[in-house]
């Protein structure tokens, strides 16, 4: 049988890099300078690359299963997002960092459902979205408010990482939430001002993270959340 893999191999090598070989050069000889973290889950329908437009050395990537990210307790551990987070804050001194979700989530809809007993590490990890759940039977709507849920919730967690807030309350960093809806190809984009996602297509800018810059008080984590009947609304 053919290998694909090594086919796609040589055709990055032959047709694909022979165009950016300048472009990789300087990557290599003055260092990446990316200007965006974007956590994004995992699934293979979700592209990055494909949604921003960018190019090599743009974006500093963390994929995981849900685009969680895990609150921070001040501990040192073996945990590849936070480390991911830190070293783009801290290292590549990052200017905007993307949660981006998506549309039929296969973790997201793991939350209401079963996991594999064989798969442990994935039953822990999943309960980083569980309080974006909500309290009712899983529905194609339930599952969409979920994982727009699940992009404020990781947002709210950001914030919680002190090299994160700090930079953020200065301007140095914007945050922005995305749901990345794959069947239309847009991308919703959440406006804290709103209190809700918006169309890229019809938006006045990016996205923005769970607070106001320019709040006169700082606001409760997870003040975004709100009853099963309720709208997004930001705290008065």
């Amino acid at each position: 049988m053919p290998d694909e893999l090594l086919t796609r191999l040589r055709r990055f090598n032959t047709d694909y890099f022979p165009q950016y070989r300048a472009q990789f050069k300087d990557l290599v000889d003055l260092g990446q300078h990316p200007t965006t973290l974007f956590i994004g889950c995992s699934d293979s329908r979700l592209v990055p690359y494909m949604l921003t437009g960018a190019g090599p050395g743009e974006l500093f990537m963390v994929r995981n299963v849900g685009a969680f990210v895990p609150p921070y307790d001040g501990s040192s551990g073996l945990h590849g997002t936070a480390a991911a987070i830190e070293y783009a804050v801290l290292a590549l001194q990052v200017q905007h960092i993307i949660v981006c979700g998506h549309s039929h989530c296969g973790g997201i809809r793991a939350l209401y459902g079963e996991v594999p007993a064989e798969a442990t590490n994935l039953k822990s990890w999943l309960e980083l979205g569980r309080e974006a759940t909500l309290p009712v039977q899983l529905s194609e709507e339930a599952l969409r408010r979920t994982e727009e849920r699940s992009v404020v919730l990781q947002l709210e967690r950001l914030m919680d990482y002190p090299m994160v807030r700090s930079r953020v309350e200065l301007g140095q960093i914007a945050l922005h939430g995305w749901h990345c809806v794959i069947e239309d190809g847009e991308v919703n984009v959440f406006d804290v001002n709103l209190g809700r996602f918006v169309p890229a297509s019809s938006a006045d800018h990016s996205g923005t993270g769970p607070y106001r810059a320019h709040a006169e008080e700082e606001r409760e984590s997870g003040a975004l959340f709100n009853e099963i009947n309720d709208a997004w609304a930001p705290k008065a």
